[in-house]
């Protein structure tokens, strides 16, 4: 009885032992997965914060929660269920799927360019909040959940696409946790974002020189941190785009453009350097996959409209 007892608990400590290192195993590749879709994190980190613009500051964060419930809620009921249903049945579907996405990417960057700098650009107002009421709120949450939804499909796909051969449990699980670890810190960093001027305005308020010489500090530099931000996530929108693309088609077999970057990539030395070429000629290719789809875009209904 004694002996069954022991071999008893062996077992459960041995069970134990295993679901803690599958904890573990999932914990690394999740955080595997989640490196490799850095570009569109930086990309979505970038993008939300515009949504909220305009807003009455008590508003902020109640939106930026809405936002970020809605992402999830993208993730795990939409993506999640059709992502692995792909990588299950069809998983030759995922590179196609990943090249769609990018050239999205590609055309997204191109587009707020020709927007800044082609023929009759000009700033949009901020509209605020207040003129458009709940109406308003709502509509900014909804154009940012939509937005968020191509942003969160790149970014399950790509950490699928680097654990595609786990099995089915493990890279179900792994999604989850890139699911919840992406949100949290992609809508916990916009948050703060949106809240620095606030904290600046407090620091600047209180008796302390230093304290008062950072709020005022934050309070000025909030808006040029916003607009280079901007300009970091229209970039991204290109790296990422250009680099989905470009390890794409070395995967259907079409080599030379891939071979020719890691080449230039090699050349320059490797490490920061060679990174820095990568993603200069993903940039690159993704800024022209861009301008192409964007030209596109603007010459068909030129056309459609002199017939």
């Amino acid at each position: 009885m004694a002996g069954g007892l022991v071999a008893l608990l062996d077992d459960i400590a041995a069970m134990a032992k295993l679901a803690a290192a599958s904890v573990d195993d999932i914990g690394a590749a999740a955080a595997r997965a989640s490196a490799k879709s850095a570009g569109v994190v930086i990309d979505d980190t970038a993008v939300t914060p515009q949504y909220v613009q305009g807003f009455n500051p008590s508003r902020e964060l109640p939106v930026i929660k809405r936002i970020a419930i809605g992402s999830l809620r993208n993730k795990l009921l939409i993506i999640l269920p059709l992502a692995l249903l792909f990588s299950q049945f069809v998983p030759w579907l995922l590179t196609p799927i990943l090249m769609v996405g990018g050239t999205y990417l590609a055309f997204e960057g191109a587009e707020k360019i020709w927007e800044k700098f082609g023929p009759g650009h000009h700033e949009e107002p901020v509209e605020p909040v207040a003129a458009g009421g709940a109406d308003h709120e709502d509509a900014m949450a909804a154009g940012a959940i939509r937005t968020d939804l191509i942003l969160s499909a790149e970014i399950m796909v790509l950490a699928l696409n680097e654990v595609a051969d786990e099995p089915f449990l493990s890279r179900a699980a792994i999604l989850i946790v890139v699911a919840f670890l992406i949100t949290i810190l992609v809508y916990g960093v916009v948050g703060l974002i949106v809240k620095m001027d606030d904290i600046g305005l407090h620091l600047a308020e209180r008796s302390s020189k230093i304290s008062q010489k950072v709020g005022r500090g934050l309070v000025r530099g909030m808006p040029i941190f916003l607009r280079v931000l901007s300009s970091v996530g229209i970039v991204a929108m290109l790296w990422v785009g250009g680099h989905i693309l470009l390890v794409g088609v070395d995967d259907l077999g079409w080599h030379w453009p891939y071979e020719h970057v890691h080449h230039w990539e090699e050349d320059a030395g490797g490490g920061a350097v060679g990174w820095l070429v990568n993603t200069g000629a993903s940039a690159v290719i993704g800024a022209v996959v861009g301008a192409i789809v964007v030209a596109i875009m603007h010459l068909v209904p030129r056309r459609s409209k002199k017939h």
